[in-house]
């Protein structure tokens, strides 16, 4: 994925966050840039846990463990990242709305986009 595939994606993921903070209560963003510090924090945290623990343990991942670990990254990503509220319910249902919306516009894990690409070369 080039650079500015990378851009696009993290621009709808963090558009796809602020929808999520609109939609589920105890999970808010503050704005655009909130959202989009976000996505990125939450990126580095699931390619980081992908990275040690293998594929099926991230928020990329399927089943109940992925989907725990993407609740988990959520709500540890709002120490992070300024402008972000969130309680381990709203993590929870956050979590379970973007999974519903990822359903519909996937987006490959940072990880797995970063080993196709260095298997092309």
């Amino acid at each position: 994925m080039n650079f500015l595939g990378h851009v696009v994606r993290f621009v709808v993921s963090a558009i796809v966050l602020m929808i999520v903070g609109f939609i589920v209560p105890q999970f808010s963003v503050g704005g655009f840039w909130s959202a989009l510090f976000l996505a990125l924090i939450i990126a580095a945290l699931g390619w980081i846990i992908e990275g040690v623990f293998g594929k099926h343990v991230t928020p990329f991942g399927r089943g109940i463990v992925g989907f725990l670990a993407s609740a988990a990254v959520i709500w540890i990503a709002q120490f992070i990242v300024s402008g972000v509220s969130v309680t381990i319910l709203g993590a929870i249902l956050a979590a379970l709305v973007i999974g519903i919306i990822d359903l519909f516009i996937p987006v490959a894990s940072p990880y797995a986009a970063g080993r196709r690409n260095s298997s092309d070369h």
